[in-house]
């Protein structure tokens, strides 16, 4: 951006720094969004704004990396991941089993049938 004499309003490094921020904002805005949405269709709008700013916010993220603008926190320890992946996955366990049981089976909120279960992608882990 610059001001009208022409000079740089912002450094490009500051306001892409912004935008990847806003997007990161957006992302949990959109999640929030999703999880307090009754209806599916509301639901799953918010769901696809979710994973469109996810790959947008990934890509902004990919190439301030490679332009040395942006420096990712230090790499952590594999058992730390393991161990909060098994923990996020037995609560998600406990809240299956607990609409299970207050549903009789059947959920109140059906997943749609072109939803795919997420896999991320190896080469890419901003792609799911």
């Amino acid at each position: 951006m610059y001001a009208q004499n022409g000079t740089a309003f912002m450094a490009d490094e500051d306001l892409l720094n912004t935008v990847l921020a806003d997007l990161k904002r957006t992302v949990r805005e959109y999640s929030t969004a999703a999880t307090e949405s009754n209806c599916p269709v509301v639901r799953q709008t918010f769901n696809e704004l979710t994973m469109d700013t996810l790959r947008l916010q990934g890509d902004l993220y990919t190439q301030m990396s490679q332009l040395n603008m942006y420096t990712a926190p230090g790499k952590a320890l594999r058992q730390d991941i393991d161990k909060q992946l098994q923990t996020a996955q037995q609560t998600q366990t406990k809240c299956q089993q607990f609409v299970q049981q207050k549903t009789g089976g059947a959920g109140a909120y059906a997943h749609p049938a072109n939803v795919q279960a997420h896999q991320p992608n190896v080469q890419n882990p901003y792609y799911m």
